[in-house]
């Protein structure tokens, strides 16, 4: 049975090319996946346990404790207590916070979320076993800091350089006097690590004064880590804990994160491996068909009905067998790119391992998988070829069996639709509705190809003559086949507009933000995992082009007995002329003193001018306790979303006790005198010389809101242009196949008239009327699905992306032509005489 199989493999290879290549893309994506994910775990694994070599135990917050708000602070005294245990061989108190540097090119240095300042802890010979040292010396003044040196190779500094760090929101020089090495996750994800003084860094970073982030204790000889504990434990206030290393290694590398990502790149893997299910399918119920007299002959000599199954079975797991080796070679390199991209982006520090035993396993498995199981149908049919029909070429499809596949088609389309229609008010309903009606479709694609394609058959007729009308009279000949060609395309087109639908109506919902919000003539907004400095404002608002300019800082007063309510604190002598508000009663000039309210916040509670709110202004952090206060109703206004319902003073806000209880600004508001915009604009710029700040006008806000999703719109363009490859090479086969199984056909064409170039022109018009019926399909079904999930989200606008929509079906148009190419190039090359005498097999 084996030696058919691979006898036939070798016959017709060119025919299981399209399918095979298929099922390797597949079979590539599923093990990158597996392979990336992997490494990635490693690498967050590795950097976690060699980035503390120093700590046996650390002090952290209980969590677990009966009154775990209560904030108790890591502070000098409790620092000097641990460090006197006689089990303990050290103490080190640690402060870390975020921390930016500016490259030589003026530009902020890696990713920024990784982007972090710690305290450099000397020793007695002025090394830090933490942050060993490959150039210089620590850091031993306010205005001295030193780098790890992928840093430093990546900024373009040596030691003795000055440099520009960005540390509260402001932007200062420093002098650059140590490079060191880090075994650090964030230097292994893109970030950067910038060491500080522990002074310095107490000032910028300690939640307290003089406090500390955490306390680590390295253990004493002949001390284990979980006696350290114990013993430290002893020691500490309710509300921390003693953890030791190992137990902190397991709460912190954790695999959550890295199994997200896994599961969203085997995700789209899955969808790949299922549209090729589809194009293997359909080579092999074409290759069944073609090849109805072999069986048949086989079943005359004497093979059984099984026999001719577990042949065709046979050959699909050869095949997947070699399409799986091939897709896990393809998979090391595929995890390897996608190494290197996410490493741009900040995911990286990752080494594949070529060979691991999981992703192997899962590759045969999903390959070899994959095509027994697309193998199946078309096994059953072959095996199902009598004796008797040696003379007979095709097995006919019954229209019984057609009419039910329609009338399933039909029930579980609708179904599909009501689902989609009911996520609206249930967005959560969307996972279960799209697959749904994406199946409804599959199932009823025959009935609508041949609807379709009734509705081209004139028009096509009266374009391009007789040519047009075969071409549509091929697609309707088989319309399984069709519907199965246009399957592989129309899955993919889906997902693509389902998204791109999404990500349009919230790019649009974003730039209306922009134009109700942005009412001043420039705004300052921090880059992300950035802050704007307390004193921006106040440096703005002294240049000669600025005529006001007000901080914007969110926070909340907590009013007893009614709710937490939204306030805005401002500059009260700069928010009228910067924000344009519009006062409908009382005066913003005794804001200072008071509070200002909107209408419908002033209606809903029954305050008027004079009204007294009482309530407490509650801290950044809970380490700061809540500010009683009782302000006067002194205004009351209409302004945009982003300063609503109520204003407040930045000075009736509590004072900061230590870095983490710095309020943070959102933003800065900035009117700039008449005519003076684009000049004020450059001056903030060169003032503040801060790549963390970004200073805007309304273009530049309503382009950085849109700019937002760009990113995330690629990535899945990325991972579902594998989907769409293998629906054009299910295309491309189809067309292959046609002209394998329609040699005599061709021979009579260019008998009675038609040339080389004609039968090219009918084959590229099938080809790109089954294209474009899937592009069809893929938009219309995804753009129900976007639609569905817009609508589940009241305030975001839904917007159809007529132009993409347009995009797509070109490129759809231009995927047939290209399908058609070889398969035409192949039919024009058929002798005639030839292939008018050849057999139809």
């Amino acid at each position: 049975m084996f030696r058919t199989a691979l006898r036939t493999l070798r016959s017709h290879r060119l025919r299981f090319a399209m399918p095979a290549l298929a099922v390797v893309l597949g079979v590539a994506f599923v093990t990158g996946s597996l392979l990336y994910g992997d490494s990635v775990q490693a690498a967050v694994n590795r950097a976690h346990s060699n980035s503390q070599p120093d700590a046996s135990v650390s002090i952290t917050a209980d969590s677990s404790a009966a009154d775990s708000s209560e904030a108790h602070p890591l502070d000098d005294a409790l620092l000097r207590r641990l460090r006197a245990l006689p089990s303990a061989a050290a103490a080190r108190g640690v402060v870390e916070g975020p921390s930016f540097l500016v490259g030589s090119d003026g530009t902020l240095v890696g990713d920024l979320y990784q982007a972090a300042g710690v305290n450099y802890v000397p020793d007695e010979s002025g090394k830090d076993v933490r942050y060993p040292l490959t150039a210089g010396h620590g850091p031993r003044g306010a205005n001295e800091i030193a780098v790890d040196r992928r840093t430093a190779e990546r900024a373009g500094y040596r030691v003795g350089a000055k440099v520009r760090i960005v540390v509260g929101g402001t932007a200062r020089d420093a002098r650059l006097v140590g490079v060191f090495t880090a075994h650090d996750s964030r230097v292994d994800s893109g970030g950067t690590l910038t060491a500080f003084d522990t002074g310095t860094a107490q000032r910028h970073f300690a939640p307290t004064p003089n406090g500390y982030s955490a306390i680590t204790l390295t253990a004493a000889d002949g001390t284990s880590d979980a006696q350290l504990a114990q013993q430290a434990q002893k020691l500490l206030p309710s509300g921390l804990r003693a953890v030791t290393r190992a137990d902190l290694e397991s709460d912190t590398a954790s695999e959550e994160d890295t199994d997200k990502l896994t599961t969203l790149l085997l995700s789209f893997a899955g969808v790949a491996l299922f549209v090729s299910t589809f194009l293997v399918a359909n080579t092999l119920t074409m290759l069944s068909a073609a090849r109805a007299r072999e069986h048949a002959l086989l079943r005359a000599v004497g093979a059984t009905r099984n026999h001719v199954m577990r042949m065709v079975l046979a050959e699909a797991a050869l095949v997947g067998t070699a399409a799986s080796a091939i897709g896990y070679g393809l998979g090391i390199g595929a995890a390897n790119l996608m190494g290197s991209l996410f490493d741009a982006s900040g995911v990286g520090g990752a080494t594949v391992q070529a060979l691991s035993a999981k992703p192997l396993l899962a590759a045969f498995a999903v390959g070899i998988g994959v095509t027994v199981l697309a193998a199946y149908v078309p096994a059953r049919r072959a095996a199902a070829v009598p004796p008797v029909a040696a003379l007979r070429t095709v097995q006919p499809s019954t229209a019984a069996s057609l009419r039910r596949r329609n009338t399933i088609g039909l029930i579980v389309t609708a179904c599909g639709a009501l689902l989609v229609a009911a996520a609206v008010g249930e967005p959560n309903l969307l996972f279960g509705a799209a697959p749904l009606l994406l199946v409804g479709l599959i199932v009823l694609t025959p009935l609508l190809a041949l609807g379709v394609t009734g509705l081209l058959r004139s028009p096509l007729t009266r374009l391009a003559g007789i040519r047009g009308k075969l071409a549509v009279e091929n697609a309707r000949r088989n319309p399984r086949r069709t519907a199965a060609t246009a399957t592989t395309l129309m899955v993919g087109l889906a997902m693509v507009t389902a998204v791109t639908v999404a990500v349009t109506s919230v790019n649009r919902f974003d730039e209306q933000e922009v134009d109700s919000s942005m009412t001043s003539d420039l705004r300052i907004t921090a880059v992300d995992f950035g802050e704007i400095g307390e004193d921006t404002a106040a440096r703005v608002g002294r240049l000669a082009d600025a005529e006001a300019a007000t901080p914007v800082i969110h926070t909340y007063l907590d009013v007893p007995h009614k709710t937490f309510l939204e306030v805005t604190a401002v500059d009260p002598a700069a928010v009228e002329r910067a924000a344009s508000l519009s006062v409908r009663e009382g005066s913003l000039d005794r804001l200072g003193h008071g509070i200002a309210v909107t209408e419908e916040l002033a209606a809903a509670h029954g305050w008027r001018l004079g009204s007294r709110v009482s309530g407490t202004f509650t801290g950044a952090s809970a380490r700061t306790p809540g500010t009683p206060t009782s302000l006067p109703v002194v205004a009351i206004y209409d302004g945009p979303d982003d300063l609503t319902p109520a204003l407040v003073s930045d000075r009736a806000l509590p004072r900061p006790a230590g870095a983490e209880d710095r309020p943070t600004i959102s933003s800065v508001l900035v009117k700039a005198a008449p005519g003076r915009t684009a000049a004020l604009r450059e001056e903030i710029r060169r003032t503040l010389d801060n790549p963390a700040l970004l200073v805007q006008d309304h273009a530049d806000a309503r382009a950085a809101a849109t700019a937002r999703t760009a990113p995330f719109l690629n990535i899945m363009y990325a991972m579902l242009s594998v989907t769409v490859l293998i629906g054009a090479l299910g295309v491309v086969n189809t067309m292959g196949m046609a002209v394998f199984e329609r040699v005599r056909e061709i021979g009579l064409l260019r008998a009675i008239g038609l040339d080389r170039a004609d039968v090219g022109s009918v084959l590229r018009l099938e080809s790109v009327t089954i294209s474009l019926f899937g592009s069809a399909l893929g938009v219309v079904a995804g753009t129900a699905i976007g639609a569905a999930a817009v609508l589940g989200q009241e305030v975001v606008p839904l917007v159809i992306p007529w132009d993409r929509a347009a995009l797509f079906f070109v490129a759809s148009a231009a995927i047939g032509v290209l399908a058609s190419l070889w398969p035409g190039r192949q039919a024009a090359r058929l002798p005639m005489l030839e292939a008018i005498g050849a057999d139809t097999e």
